[in-house]
C-alpha cells in the first residue's frame, strides 16, 4: 500500500476523459445564472427564507429551499407516504456543523430530545462527522435550530455553496499530533465561517442574539482579518471572503495526521496531513487539492476524482493557504454549469501546475516539496482505548450511522449520567469520551445490555461498510441504500463463507451517483442506477488511496452473488494471504476483471 504522497504524480483515472472548457468568472462577463442571481439577491442568505418561515404553507418555495441549505437544512418528502391526489409529506432534514465530529454532552442531550419531540425519533451520523435529523416539520424548524444554537451547536454552512463541516480524526487521544489536528480543524471551520451570513443565521433562528456568534481564537482572527486584503478580498466588505454569491459549489476540507486516513483524505477539496514534532507541536502540512466524489449517470463530463499533491506548507501559513485556495475557487470555479463547478473540475481542466502558479497571486508564502508519509490506513477507533490523563474512550459501531430505539435511549442515559463527550467518525460510528477509570465497569455493563458486548469486533464486512440514507427521504435517490445494506452484507458474508474467504472487503453503497457514502473509493462500490439495480465499481483499496472504476452499468441486486462469485474465487486462488481484493484487481487489470464478471 502506498502513502498519500506517492500518489501526487500518478494521473487520475478521470484524466482520460475529454476536458470541459473552463468558465473563468474573472473574464467571461456572462450573465449570472438563476441560482447565482438568487444568492446575490438574498441579502446574505436571508430572503426569501425569512419571508416564508412563518407562513401557513407546509413547505418552502424552491428559491427559499436553496437558501435554506446554507442554514443546514434540506427540504424533503417521505416517498413512502406519497399518495395520488394528496399533498406530499413535507419534512426538513437538518445537519449540524461539528468540526472533527465533537458533540459536547449538553448539545447531545438537546439533539436527542429534539429528535424525539420534533423529529423522526432517530439521529443519524453522517459520513462528514455530523449528526443529521429527519422528519422535522417546517413549523418546528425555528424551534429546532434555535435550540441547537442555544445549546452551543450550529447548523450554519452544513449544506450549500460554502465550506462544509471540517473533518478530522475523531479520536480524543492526547498524543501523536492528534490534539494539533483537531485544533487545526476547529480553526479552519472558524476561519471560513461566513461573516454576514452568520448575522443572517442568528437573525433567523435566535432573534439576532449575537452572543452566539462563533468566536475564533486570536490567531485565527488575525488571519481572518486578511480576507479584506488583496486578491483574497471578494469586493464585498460585509462578506470579504465569500462575496454576495459565496462559492460556485460546496467545498470540503479534512485534516489528519500521517498514516491515519479515517477522513478519506483524497476525496476532499483540500486535504491536510499535519506533521508534528515529538512533543506534539505542529510543524506544517502536506496539502492535497481537487478531490471529490459527486457525478451524474450518463454525463461523462462528471466524474469522481482523487486529490492531487500540492506541496508542503509551514504551519504559520496553513490558514492563509486555506483561505487563499477558497478565494481562488471563488474566482475561477465554474458559475455557469453547476455540474462543473467543483474545484476538482478546475484542477482537472487546468492542471495542478496551473493551480499552483495561479495560487501565487493569492498566497505569497513558499509551497515546498511534499514530505514522505507512512502507509495510509483506515482507522476506526472501535472498542475500549486509552485517551490520556487517566481517561478512556470507547468506540461503538453503528450500522449506517443510525441511532434509534433502545440504543438511543441507553446512550442518552449514559451521556446524562456521566457527562460524556460524544465524537462522530467519518465511518458513521460513535465514540463515548472522557470516561474515568472508576466509571469503566458501569459503562461497560450498560453497553452490554444495549447490545454492544464486543464493540471492538463487529462483523468484518460491517466494520467499514457505509451507506447513504437514500429512500424514502432523499429526493435524489434512485433506489435503496441504508435500508438494505444490512441484508447485502449478510448475503456477502454467506458468500464469502461458502468460498472460504476470511479476508475483509471494503463495501460502500449509495442510492444515486452523488457519492455521499464515497462509494468510488471502495473495493466494492454499489451505486444506484435503476430500481433494485446498481452500478458496480471495483478497485478501491482498504487504505482509501486508489479510485475505483465502473465495471457494470446495471447489476440487478438479485444477481449479486452469481456475478461476484467468479471474481472472488479467482482472488482467493491467485492472491496471497495479505493481498486485498482492491490491490489484486488493480494488479490483474480491468480486462481480466471484465472476463471474470462475464462468467456469471
Amino acid at each position: 500500500m502506498e502513502s498519500f504522497a506517492s500518489f501526487g504524480s500518478i494521473p487520475n483515472a478521470a484524466e482520460t476523459m475529454p476536458p470541459t472548457p473552463v468558465t473563468d468568472n474573472l473574464s467571461t462577463g456572462s450573465a449570472p445564472t438563476k441560482f447565482e442571481a438568487l444568492k446575490a439577491a438574498s441579502g446574505h442568505l436571508k430572503e426569501p427564507l425569512l419571508s416564508e418561515l412563518d407562513n401557513e404553507s407546509h413547505n418552502f418555495s424552491e428559491p427559499a429551499v436553496q437558501i435554506l441549505k446554507f442554514h443546514g437544512s434540506y427540504q424533503q418528502d417521505n416517498r413512502d407516504n406519497r399518495r395520488k391526489g394528496c399533498e406530499k409529506d413535507w419534512q426538513m432534514m437538518l445537519r449540524l456543523r461539528s468540526p472533527g465530529g465533537r458533540i459536547p454532552p449538553a448539545l447531545y442531550l438537546a439533539l436527542d430530545d429534539l429528535a424525539e419531540r420534533l423529529g423522526s425519533g432517530s439521529l443519524r451520523v453522517t459520513t462528514r462527522q455530523a449528526f443529521q435529523m429527519h422528519g422535522i416539520a417546517k413549523a418546528d424548524l425555528r424551534e429546532v435550530i434555535g435550540t441547537i444554537v442555544r445549546s452551543l451547536g450550529s447548523t450554519l454552512s452544513a449544506c450549500g455553496d460554502i465550506n462544509r463541516n471540517v473533518m478530522a480524526p475523531a479520536t480524543p487521544v492526547q498524543s501523536g499530533g492528534y490534539p494539533a489536528a483537531r485544533q487545526l480543524a476547529d480553526d479552519i471551520a472558524d476561519l471560513l465561517t461566513p461573516q454576514a451570513a452568520e448575522g443572517s443565521y442568528l437573525d433567523l433562528w435566535v432573534d439576532g442574539d449575537l452572543s452566539y456568534r462563533i468566536k475564533p481564537r486570536a490567531a485565527v482572527r488575525k488571519v481572518k482579518a486578511r480576507q479584506g486584503e488583496g486578491q483574497i478580498f471578494s469586493g464585498d466588505a460585509a462578506e470579504p471572503l465569500y462575496g454576495a454569491t459565496y462559492l460556485p459549489r460546496k467545498f470540503k476540507i479534512a485534516v489528519t495526521v500521517p498514516g491515519d486516513n479515517s477522513v478519506d483524505l483524497l476525496t476532499q477539496d483540500i486535504g491536510l496531513v499535519l506533521f508534528s514534532d515529538a512533543s506534539g507541536r505542529p510543524l506544517g502540512c502536506n496539502v492535497y487539492v481537487g478531490g471529490g466524489m459527486g457525478r451524474t449517470h450518463n454525463k461523462e463530463e462528471t466524474f469522481a476524482r482523487t486529490a492531487d499533491a500540492l506541496g508542503w506548507v509551514a504551519i504559520d501559513h496553513v490558514l492563509d493557504l486555506v483561505q487563499a485556495i477558497a478565494a481562488l475557487q471563488r474566482d475561477h470555479g465554474d458559475r455557469q454549469q453547476r455540474r462543473h463547478a467543483r474545484m476538482k473540475y478546475l484542477i482537472q481542466d487546468r492542471g495542478v501546475a496551473w493551480f499552483r502558479q495561479e495560487l501565487e497571486r493569492y498566497f505569497p508564502h513558499p509551497i515546498k516539496r511534499m514530505r514522505q508519509e507512512p502507509k495510509a490506513r483506515l482507522l476506526d477507533y472501535l472498542g475500549w482505548n486509552r485517551q490520556g490523563d487517566g481517561l478512556w474512550f470507547v468506540g461503538l459501531p453503528l450500522i449506517c450511522g443510525r441511532l434509534e430505539g433502545e440504543a438511543k435511549v441507553g446512550l442518552r442515559q449514559l451521556v446524562a449520567t456521566y457527562q460524556l463527550e460524544v465524537r462522530l467518525t467519518p465511518n458513521q460510528d460513535l465514540l463515548l469520551c472522557n470516561i474515568g477509570s472508576n466509571q469503566r465497569q458501569g459503562i461497560r455493563e450498560a453497553l452490554d445490555r444495549l447490545g454492544f458486548q464486543a464493540p471492538e469486533a463487529p462483523a468484518p464486512l460491517a466494520r467499514h461498510a457505509i451507506a447513504c440514507p437514500a429512500l424514502p427521504t432523499c429526493g435524489l435517490a434512485i433506489t435503496e441504500s441504508e435500508r438494505i445494506l444490512p441484508q447485502v452484507l449478510e448475503r456477502m458474508e454467506v458468500l464469502l463463507a461458502a468460498l472460504q474467504i476470511e479476508k475483509p472487503i471494503l463495501i460502500r453503497m449509495t442510492g444515486c451517483p452523488n457519492g455521499c457514502a464515497r462509494p468510488y473509493m471502495a473495493e466494492i462500490g454499489l451505486v444506484g442506477s435503476a430500481v433494485e439495480s446498481y452500478q458496480l465499481w471495483l478497485g478501491g483499496t482498504p487504505g482509501l488511496t486508489q479510485l475505483a472504476r465502473p465495471f457494470l452499468e446495471k447489476l440487478p441486486l438479485e444477481q449479486l452473488e452469481s456475478t461476484l462469485t467468479p471474481l472472488l474465487s479467482s482472488w482467493k486462488q491467485e492472491a496471497g494471504p495479505r493481498t486485498s481484493l482492491g490491490d489484486w484487481i488493480n494488479k490483474v487489470g480491468d480486462d481480466r476483471v471484465k472476463e471474470l464478471l462475464a462468467c456469471s
